[in-house]
């Protein structure tokens, strides 16, 4: 196994909530790792994405200054902190690393590698 998410699970809106990835093999040297999220009935799209140094990190507008991605290299997992969550972050959380920069890092073709998700469910 790659990439394993998890810390979904089910909320209020206004809560918090903290996913989690473990990265093994080729995946927990990857250059840029990412979440993204697919809520039913649309296309998985962009959440977060970190450099393995720490010193780069990019949101989408709609998780900005809510959600936070942080990576921890000792122990090969990426983070991702979510705050004053929305009922319309419900969605499937997918962590994503990427071992070189092959593409725009906002879209899944760059990722090589992808865990296999994790619910979030968040009731107003």
């Amino acid at each position: 196994v790659q990439l394993q998410a998890s810390g979904g699970g089910l909320v209020q809106a206004g809560d918090s909530l903290r996913l989690s990835c473990a990265a093994s093999g080729l995946a927990a040297r990857s250059l840029y790792m990412g979440w993204f999220r697919q809520i039913q009935g649309k296309e998985r799209e962009f959440v977060a994405v970190i450099r393995w140094s720490g010193d780069f990190t990019y949101y989408a507008d709609s998780v900005k200054g809510r959600f936070t991605i942080s990576r921890d290299n000792a122990k090969n997992t990426v983070n991702l902190q979510m705050n004053s969550l929305k009922p319309e972050d419900t969605a499937v959380y997918y962590c994503a690393a990427a071992p070189w920069v092959r593409g725009i890092l906002t879209v899944g073709t760059a990722y090589d590698y992808w865990g296999q998700g994790t619910e979030v469910t968040v009731s107003s």
